[in-house]
């Protein structure tokens, strides 16, 4: 179906990889996984075309439809909703409004026009030959949580998030033998990537995917395809399964190459010991040819790194933690929530979860002092010192600045290697950090948000959607580092195996703007919403 022969990429010096030959076929769902700037987005668009390769060549099988998940969420703003999901089939959907505007104004008298019409009827029937085409809009659109009644405003209307939504009913609606998703479960609740993992687990094409989300990872492929040392190695199995596989190699082949290094020093100590005695002398030889012929593998510096995150609290968290009393906020005409209370205890370490939009960032910006609520009250307690990484991190983290210029500016006290020290636990080399703050990614502003935080040595953590822009490793090492903190957390985030990693109690804003609070962990959170009631 699609094919890569001989597939190189580089910029200047730096190979992202090189001579990638694989065959991708119907039926197997990959994930795409490596370390962050090992190429995977890159590789995923010079499959969809979209860049062209240093040396190589696509091979796609002739007729097959690609579809590629959107990533500008701003492009549609002036379409409805229904017809930014249609132009996922660019040609039914000009066609369609082809014949819409011959319908509104054509002449009918003329041959012309009817000549189109029927051209036109045609595309139609070759892209939708069932004339379900507005069923399947309206049933992506209410599936992705989007009303009948909303289907026609406009895509201006929506946030962020929503309009990602709309990116992904595009790609879904072309029904492609190609699937390409390049980070599908970004800015998705809970709900929603559960109603993904069922939509790809039914799709018969081929499927390649990018996710930093372990959990969908592991419900969606039969297959990973793993970029690193420059290449792509395929496993077959879900990402658990190339875990245990892939450090069961790397241990297999560190224990072989200790074993050789074994056997050289001791030919190596024969050979010094013995070449110079008469009686020994052909055995040395012997032992030198061993030698030459020993073969010890060179160790392959792998991209994939996982960080050190360390949250040390200076100060021990006392009894009274935090009480939030009857909070209400509301913007314009819509109404987030009101009458919210709960009360933090010691030891808590809280998930806040909930539908897009119902608040959860609201209520975090409320309980930092970053907004005001129009009514109820945020105490916290003498001795807790919160610590924030809000969801805009990427818009904070920005300036000329270098990195440990730009964490030290919050705090002149701190020792600039301290900082250092953070900052290297979190990847970034000495050179690296004397880049300023403006030429770094997402991915690495949030490490260094991390990096501040843990120079904070707070003992409460608030943290809006860390996960984003991490990759697998990464969001592992936050996962232990929130499991072993000692102090108090609340996290927003959608990503189950964190939430699995550090929760002790869930915390769900629900669509009415209630509040659902479970003492436990998610598991047995799910368990007790699914039981009989």
């Amino acid at each position: 179906m699609i094919s890569t022969v001989n597939l190189t990429q580089r910029y200047g010096k730096r190979v992202l990889f090189d001579k990638i030959n694989l065959t991708l076929d119907p039926g197997k769902r990959y994930g795409l996984i490596g370390a962050n700037g090992a190429g995977k987005s890159t590789f995923m668009k010079i499959l969809a075309g979209q860049i062209e390769p240093s040396e190589g060549e696509v091979q796609i099988q002739p007729g097959a439809k690609v579809g590629v998940l959107g990533q500008n969420q701003y492009a549609f703003e002036d379409f409805t909703l229904h017809d930014a999901v249609l132009y996922g089939n660019p040609r039914l959907y000009e066609a369609v409004k082809e014949k819409e505007r011959l319908y509104m104004e054509g002449n009918f008298d003329d041959e012309k026009v009817n000549e189109r019409l029927g051209e036109l009827e045609m595309i139609c029937v070759e892209e939708d030959p069932t004339y379900e085409a507005d069923v399947r809009i309206e049933k992506l659109l209410t599936s992705l949580g989007f009303p009948v009644e909303t289907h026609h405003n406009l895509m201006s209307s929506l946030t962020g998030g929503d309009k990602f939504k709309i990116l992904l009913a595009q790609v879904l609606f072309l029904q492609p033998e190609i699937l390409l998703l390049d980070e599908p479960t970004n800015n998705l609740d809970m709900e929603t990537i559960a109603w993904l993992e069922e939509e790809l687990r039914r799709y018969e094409g081929v499927l390649v995917v990018i996710s930093h989300d372990r959990h969908f990872l592991n419900a969606v492929v039969t297959h990973i395809l793993d970029l690193d040392f420059q290449t792509i190695r395929e496993f077959t199995g879900t990402y658990d399964d190339w875990y245990i596989a892939a450090n069961l190699v790397a241990k297999q082949r560190e224990m072989e190459r200790n074993k050789k290094l074994k056997e050289k020093e001791e030919l190596e100590k024969f050979i010094a010991r013995f070449s110079a005695n008469a009686s020994k002398a052909r055995q040395a030889t012997s032992r030198q040819k061993q030698l030459e012929k020993l073969q010890i593998e060179e160790v392959r510096i792998s991209s994939r790194r996982d960080p050190s995150i360390v949250f040390k609290a200076s100060r021990e968290i006392g009894n009274e933690v935090l009480e939030v009393r009857d909070l209400a906020k509301s913007y314009a005409d819509h109404k987030v929530f009101e009458g919210l209370s709960f009360k933090v205890n010691k030891g808590d370490k809280i998930a806040l979860i909930g539908a897009n939009g119902v608040g959860k960032t609201t209520l975090l910006e409320i309980l930092m002092g970053r907004l005001e609520p129009d009514a109820g009250t945020v105490k916290w307690g003498q001795t807790v010192t919160p610590t924030y990484f809000p969801q805009n991190t990427t818009e904070i983290v920005k300036g000329k600045e270098k990195l440990y210029q730009w964490i030290q500016n919050h705090n002149q006290k701190w020792h600039i290697d301290e900082i250092r020290k953070c900052l290297g636990r979190m990847l970034f080399s000495g050179e690296e950090q004397e880049k300023e703050v403006d030429a770094c990614s997402g991915g690495e502003k949030h490490r260094v948000m991390m990096s501040k935080m843990m120079m904070d040595s707070a003992n409460f953590l608030v943290m809006d959607e860390p996960d984003n822009h991490l990759d697998l490793e990464a969001i592992v090492a936050l996962g232990e580092a929130l499991h072993n903190y000692r102090g108090g957390v609340i996290c927003a985030t959608h990503d189950r195996e964190l939430i699995d990693a550090f929760a002790n109690r869930i915390l769900r804003i629900e669509e009415d703007g209630t509040l659902t609070d479970f003492e436990g962990d998610y598991e047995a959170f799910v368990a007790a919403e699914s039981a009989p009631r």
